[in-house]
C-alpha cells in the first residue's frame, strides 16, 4: 500500500511493494500525479515496480519518468537490487552512477541508505 512518510524531514510518497509497474501499466504522468496529489517532495519506489522498459534505456521510459519528475521539482529514490539490469547495460550503469551523484534521482539498495542520504 502506498503511504506518505516523513524521512529525515522530507515528505515522501513511499510506494508499496504490490501494484502495477510504472513504465508499463502506469506512465510518468501517473507517478507525477500521485506525488502532487499527496504534496510530497520525494517518491520512493521499489525497483521491481519499474517496468523492464525503464531499465532498457533505448525505450525512453526512464528518460520520460526522470524528466517529468525534474520538471515538477520532485525527486525519485529507487530502492532495491538493480544489479541484473546494470549487468546487462553499460548505459544504465552510467545513468545510475551519475544520478547517484546528484540530488534528483537515486538508486539505492535499501531504505537505510535513503535515510542516510537524506540526513
Amino acid at each position: 500500500m502506498d503511504r506518505v512518510e516523513q524521512i529525515n524531514g522530507v515528505d515522501a510518497l513511499v510506494l508499496g511493494d504490490e501494484g502495477p509497474a510504472y513504465g508499463a501499466e502506469l506512465s510518468a504522468g501517473d507517478l507525477v500525479g500521485a506525488a502532487l496529489s499527496h504534496g510530497v517532495d520525494l517518491v520512493v519506489i521499489p525497483a521491481h515496480r519499474l517496468a523492464d522498459d525503464f531499465y532498457a534505456l533505448r525505450t525512453g521510459v526512464a528518460g520520460d519518468i526522470l524528466q517529468k519528475l525534474v520538471n515538477y521539482h520532485l525527486r525519485l529514490a529507487v530502492i532495491g537490487d538493480v544489479s541484473a539490469h546494470v549487468a546487462a547495460s553499460t548505459a544504465l550503469r552510467d545513468l545510475i552512477r551519475e544520478s547517484n551523484r546528484g540530488r534528483d534521482a537515486w538508486f539505492l539498495p535499501d531504505r537505510a541508505s535513503l535515510a542516510a542520504r537524506l540526513s
